[in-house]
């Protein structure tokens, strides 16, 4: 369509019926597949948190609704935290499938995406809200006036049931993860669970990374991690297996086994695409030094 408007429509016209185009496309693309859902999906330039395309968006959801479902029991009724929400593509499953007594809170550093959300699920859906956090991020936040190192989460000790991070720990350095770790598990109920996605690095992911098998080419050391930039390590990062149990371990909560390996690094057999770490809550714990919470 780009080339038909730049063919036959005089310049200064084409920004315009590009954009009507768009508009047009986006209205018919969003009905056929989400049909009554459509007004919950963003343009495709909004789509910052994963594969761009409506297709994509609509799989990726489903794909991760299943996983808290299958791996980790999901009750209707339960209190949940999405960490690193994005722009909801994970979240409009969960609108027929919590009840009145569950709750689903999203958090992220991302404005456009908090915004997105709010205007379209919180407007709609009374026990949906979403919480912007003004952290640090060197490449989603670099502006932000917290340190991940030291944030506090702004929820109460035990709140949530279920709390999920979705390809948020492949971006943050190790510091960064160990205090978000004790965060997960100090808002946490006893016996709640967690379910969040890594590149973990053991015998057989690093073989294939030497292999050259793998679509992300961890290379650099930064203590217990290996990235895929030395320059700017948050674009991707893996950690040690050994080191991902004993942080666990520290913060009082419990990996189920196994781990769902994922293919990210070249699998033949695999779960999904990053490897999912589902953890239970066996212990009060406490968290590091902290920031204010926005």
């Amino acid at each position: 369509m780009s080339a038909i408007i730049r063919k036959f429509v005089p310049k200064p016209f084409r920004p315009a019926l590009r954009g009507v185009w768009q508009k047009l496309y986006h209205e018919y693309k969003t009905r056929k597949l989400f049909g009554s859902n459509a007004r919950f999906i963003p343009p495709l330039g909004l789509m910052h948190d994963g594969p761009v395309g409506y297709k994509e968006f609509k799989e990726n959801g489903e794909e991760f609704f299943s996983h808290y479902i299958e791996l980790c029991g999901l009750r209707p009724d339960e209190d949940m935290l999405d960490v690193g929400c994005g722009i909801g593509r994970k979240t409009l499953a969960l609108t027929g499938y919590l009840n009145d007594r569950g709750s689903y809170v999203g958090m992220d550093i991302v404005k456009s995406g908090v915004d997105w959300c709010t205007e379209k699920y919180a407007s709609k859906y009374a026990n949906f809200k979403f919480q912007l956090i003004d952290v640090y991020n060197e490449l989603y936040n670099p502006t932000g006036k917290y340190k991940a190192t030291e944030y506090r989460f702004p929820f109460a000790d035990e709140q949530f049931d279920f709390v999920v991070l979705n390809s948020v720990f492949t971006h943050m350095l190790p510091k960064e993860v160990e205090n978000y770790l004790g965060e997960i598990a100090r808002v946490l109920k006893s016996g709640g669970r967690c379910l969040i996605s890594f590149f973990v690095l053991n015998g057989e992911s690093l073989r294939l990374i030497e292999a050259g098998k793998s679509t992300v080419d961890l290379r650099y050391e930064f203590g217990p991690a290996l990235a895929l930039s030395r320059e700017k390590p948050e674009a991707a990062i893996g950690y040690d297996e050994n080191y991902l149990v004993g942080i666990f371990e520290k913060c009082g909560l419990e990996i189920k086994r196994p781990i769902s390996y994922g293919s990210w690094c070249g699998r033949d057999n695999f779960y999904s695409y990053q490897d999912q770490i589902v953890a239970f809550r066996t212990t009060s714990s406490g968290s590091g030094p902290h920031a204010e919470s926005v």
